[in-house]
């Protein structure tokens, strides 16, 4: 009919449109409601720094008690060992199984090792590889290194300067090394004691080695190998106990 106006059905969009804008506005008032002017993504991440500071603090300062405690019963140990014969035998076995557990400082000709990641590269020129996993240290190329050289007869072996022992666990977070409830950043040095001749052999030997090399000529990658005369590494200072470890059954 001329003049008539021709309508459109009316859809579901004609309610949707409004309750998604309702929705959203809602969801800006919540948010600004809980940041009260601050970047909540920063926050989460203010807290979780402080949080692993504080923790670390706490194990410096729990390791220090526990080195002083340690002092104050090696010296009740000497003590009763001068006046009887039976706790100086029983404190000869002690130490000698101190040895094997790693809480006795160890003194002898040892092998450096250490890793780090490619450096970047120059300002304008690319890295040698697209791939960012191509141009750090693994977890995997630690334990290699570690493996090496207890296979080629360590006595004794530090990570970062920290006693290693049969129940010490290497484990990457990113490019980073947490030992002993610490964050340790690249290079990452390996010192173990023993005949440093043996020692590199049985590292050159160690496939996980040998793969990263390969890596280290193609990448950049850090790797070096130092024979010392004498060093001390130092006791292992933390905690003997597995808690979480229970009879079977």
């Amino acid at each position: 009919m001329p003049g008539a106006v021709v309508r459109r059905p009316r859809g579901p969009w004609r309610w949707l449109v409004p309750l998604a804008a309702l929705g959203a506005g809602l969801l800006f008032a919540t948010s600004a409601s809980t940041a009260r002017g601050t970047d909540l993504r920063s926050g989460r991440r203010m807290q979780l720094t402080e949080l692993i500071t504080a923790q670390q603090a706490d194990l410096v300062t729990q390791e220090r008690a526990a080195s002083r405690l340690r002092g104050q019963v090696s010296a009740a140990g000497i003590a009763a060992a001068a006046g009887s014969s039976v706790v100086a035998a029983e404190r000869g076995r002690g130490q000698a199984l101190a040895l094997v557990a790693g809480t006795m400082p160890v003194t002898g000709p040892a092998l450096t090792v250490s890793l780090d990641d490619a450096p970047r590269p120059a300002p304008g020129r690319r890295p040698a590889s697209d791939n960012p996993d191509d141009l750090v240290v693994h977890q995997q190329d630690v334990q290699s290194v570690v493996n090496g050289l207890w296979a080629g007869g360590a006595e004794a072996m530090t990570l970062m300067g920290e006693r290693v022992i049969s129940t010490s666990a290497v484990r990457c977070v990113g490019n980073t090394l947490l030992l002993h409830g610490r964050v340790y950043s690249p290079p990452f040095v390996v010192t173990a004691v023993g005949d440093p001749g043996r020692l590199r052999v049985a590292l050159a030997s160690e496939p996980g080695v040998a793969l990263f090399l390969r890596y280290v000529g193609r990448f950049d990658l850090g790797f070096a190998v130092e024979a010392r005369q004498t060093v001390r590494l130092p006791a292992y200072a933390g905690s003997l106990e597995l808690p979480h470890v229970g009879p079977i059954g």
